[in-house]
């Protein structure tokens, strides 16, 4: 048999990246083995998801597209190939990310799962129907069809209404002074406000003075007249006449609750409806003729409400037909690997919104298992973020399987024991942003140990554990509880002020529930801060600067310079939100939307400003020889040196000095909220509380702060929270990370297990006396870190 020459390298075995330059990646060449498990590492920011996804799924996926159709090949010009001189031996690749898109609340553990689909198919071919009826097609047994849906409900399970309580608040106001508070503000109220006028409603006198019945139809009514309205005159602009049409309160409020796209329209919408479960079904969802069918005596609804393990335990029992069989085996086989992944515990009907990004992204790799695909690339994002030791050894498990089935997984990680298992380790660094982006490794996991200036290296082999730091004495203790909310049932658990507290145990186990128990104004808590993971804005108009106040100084400073002011530019022209001085093209955002027909929206930069979201004229001003463009491209670090001894901007230094201090250095003072992951956004909001400097006590609620973390800037972080413990607050972790846990003062593990087996308190005390337990999951990961 002749074998191909090794020199050609498509039968090497390699996927080979050469000159990669997406982001902050310095013509980055390096080669990694297919078939193997290879896992990136690197401390925060230091380009590894560059590597990984911006090039190598990027380029995989481009490639795929290039050979289905024409119209998808038009579109890959627009949004542009990565960064990269040239890729061989690449497979087609799935990627895996932790995508923090909203996902509707209509998606739930079934519909990312499929396993929905395969439970409705069960119901419409082996399900007892009532006697005479007749058989219904899978469709009927699903909420989101025409066919399953419950008319009354729309498939919502909860019916919203509305009421005069809600919708006027206070009757002692009249419809000028705003009685009616569901309506929208700003113009659109007065224009709702002028058509009633004009239909001859009064709108000055008190609301409670209003006949029953004209209160009733300003309301509720379903008519939608169209009136002429001939506005007050303002005397500084003239108003025309114009054909207003009128949308009682009751309308408005259903129809933005149900219609709008903005999450906080729909919230403030929501304030003033009140959510009963549906009168007809009950909130199953669905319409009696399903609700009738049952399978092991129970109907579609009640089984999606079980967790997945006692689901499976009743699908194993009933005494089923050959058809019943067939389905009931496939059904068994794939509740198998999500409870594999330790998530045995959720519903079929839980919705996808309740769900952590980790989860989300393990019920996905769950389904990907099931598919079996061979000769794929799977390259996932952290897979074990919200994972606890435990659940990361039968994650390890599955990524083993995916890789035995003859695909190649590369995964981007931090967690220490993904990365001992690995079969190739490549590692990004030595630092993050601009002075990162270069492989400082490509080979074996034992190799990295003398690779100079690897952060990875210091943490990997090291096998010191902690070194033991004198506990601190809490001042005083509060009591938490009883708490019966989801899994936990009566739970009640002293609580230290004055210390650095972890939460721990499996997933599922009912740590987010417990802290989420905490309220501001409780006694001894005083003032509370929570900082989560949720993205600091929905769209790339939302930044760092933005969020920071940065922004504003940076615009003041701009506006104060000699070229702005003989120009007649103040601040709002430093805005890319307004008219003005952005770019029109792309209205400030830099950057057009590309709709896709059946594939997720992209971005192309805007082709008249390239991305500086500035018209010309903007950009002609100049402050210490850089525009305003220039200025928001500026890294943190680079920021700090720029504005170093500028009078013109000293409170600039301090928001800045605070990012550096979380390890956010490296982030662009412009870079879109779009483009930030979970952990980096908590980040953000730990620098804006750190820069407000407090006296009074105040508690910091953190859930999971060192997921996306190196160990690294794991350390950075504990700095910083310590600190706040120093001065006298309070900081309460719900934490995975041993290390973190080990430095804790106290310690409050739940358990034993998820879902049902858990939310119970297994011990609470010093990482010691956890680390004792015996019925403790978290006990044998922690005693390998303590002395």
């Amino acid at each position: 048999m002749h074998h191909p020459a090794p020199s050609d390298p498509r039968h090497d075995g390699l996927v080979r990246v050469r000159g990669a330059r997406e982001h902050n990646l310095k013509g980055v060449d390096v080669d990694v083995p297919r078939d193997v498990l290879a896992v990136f590492t690197g401390v925060s920011g230091s380009g590894k998801s560059s590597l990984a996804f911006g090039t190598i799924y990027a380029e995989a996926q481009r490639r795929y597209f290039e050979s289905v159709a024409p119209y998808a090949r038009r579109l890959i010009h627009q949004v542009g190939a990565p960064k990269v001189g040239e890729i061989s031996g690449l497979p087609p690749a799935v990627s895996l990310q932790q995508s923090r898109s909203a996902p509707t609340s209509r998606s739930s553990v079934g519909t990312v799962t499929t396993l929905s689909n395969s439970l409705r198919m069960l119901f419409s071919r082996a399900g007892s129907y009532p006697r005479g009826a007749e058989r219904l097609d899978s469709d009927a047994f699903s909420p989101n069809t025409a066919a399953g849906a419950c008319p009354e409900c729309h498939g919502l399970g909860r019916v919203h209404r509305t009421t005069e309580e809600l919708l006027v608040p206070d009757p002692a106001l009249s419809i000028r002074e705003g009685a009616i508070a569901a309506w929208p503000g700003a113009w659109q109220g007065k224009n709702l406000r002028d058509i009633l006028a004009a239909l001859g409603y009064d709108v000055d006198i008190p609301w409670r003075e209003l006949e029953r019945e004209d209160r009733d139809w300003i309301l509720f009514t379903d008519e939608q007249p169209v009136v002429t309205v001939h506005p007050v005159r303002d005397a500084d602009r003239i108003q025309r006449p114009y054909q207003g049409t009128y949308m009682s309160a009751n309308r408005y409020v259903l129809k933005t609750f149900s219609d709008s796209k903005s999450p906080s329209l729909r919230a403030k919408a929501e304030k003033f409806l009140h959510s009963t479960p549906c009168p007809v079904c009950g909130g199953a969802r669905l319409r009696a003729e399903s609700l009738a069918v049952t399978f092991a005596g129970k109907n579609v609804a009640e089984l999606a409400r079980l967790p997945l393990t006692e689901l499976a335990r009743i699908l194993d029992t009933s005494d089923p037909s050959e058809t019943a069989r067939v389905l009931t085996e496939d059904l068994r086989a794939r509740i198998g690997t999500v409870t594999e992944l330790g998530l045995g515990y959720l519903s079929l009907d839980r919705a996808t919104p309740t769900l952590s990004s980790g989860e989300l992204q393990r019920l996905r790799l769950a389904t990907q298992l099931r598919s079996g695909l061979f000769g794929v690339v799977y390259v996932l994002d952290e897979p074990s973020a919200g994972l606890h030791p435990a659940d990361t050894e039968s994650l390890l498990t599955v990524l083993d399987r995916l890789k035995a089935a003859g695909n190649s997984v590369f995964v981007v990680e931090h967690q220490l024991d993904v990365m001992r298992h690995a079969d190739w380790l490549v590692d990004v660094g030595p630092l993050a942003g601009e002075h990162g982006g270069e492989v400082l490794h490509s080979g074996p996991v034992a190799a990295l140990k003398g690779v100079e200036g690897s952060a990875t290296a210091r943490f990997l082999f090291d096998e010191a554990p902690v070194t033991g730091r004198q506990l601190r004495t809490p001042r005083d203790w509060f009591t938490l509880g009883p708490v019966t909310r989801h899994n936990l049932r009566d739970v009640t658990v002293d609580v230290p002020l004055g210390a650095f507290t972890a939460v721990t145990g499996v997933s599922g186990s009912g740590k987010s529930t417990l802290i989420g128990e905490i309220t501001e104004g409780r006694e001894g808590v005083g003032r509370l801060v929570f900082v989560d993971q949720k993205p600091i804005g929905r769209t790339p108009r939302s930044n760092l600067a933005t969020y920071t106040g940065l922004f504003d100084v940076v615009r003041k400073v701009f506006a104060a310079t000699d070229e702005a002011r003989a120009r007649g530019y103040g601040v709002g022209r430093f805005s890319f939100n307004v008219t003005g001085g952005r770019c029109e093209t792309c209205q400030g955002e830099g950057f057009v939307s590309v709709e896709l027909l059946f594939l997720p929206s992209t971005y192309a930069p805007c082709p008249t400003c390239g991305g500086a979201r500035y018209n010309k004229e903007t950009l002609e001003v100049t402050h210490r020889g850089l525009n305003i463009a220039e200025v928001l491209d500026l890294t943190v670090e680079s920021a700090a040196a720029f504005f170093a001894d500028d009078p013109a901007a000293t409170t600039v230094e301090r928001s800045l000095r605070t990012l550096l201090d979380v390890g956010l250095g490296y982030l662009r003072l412009g870079q879109p909220a779009t483009e930030l992951s979970g952990g980096e956004a908590q980040r953000i909001k730990l620098a804006s509380e750190l820069q407000r400097a407090r006296r009074a006590h105040t508690v910091y609620l953190l859930d999971e702060p060192t997921t996306g973390l190196h160990p690294a800037d794991v350390e950075v972080l504990l700095r910083q929270l310590n600190g706040l413990v120093d001065a006298g607050h309070s900081v309460i972790v719900v934490e995975h990370d041993m290390a973190v846990v080990a430095g804790a003062d106290w310690v409050i593990d739940m358990g034993p297990g998820g879902g049902d087996a858990g939310g119970q308190v297994v011990v609470a005390g010093p990482p010691s006396a956890v680390a004792a337990c015996p019925d403790s999951r978290t006990a044998p990961y922690l005693r390998r870190l303590l002395p």
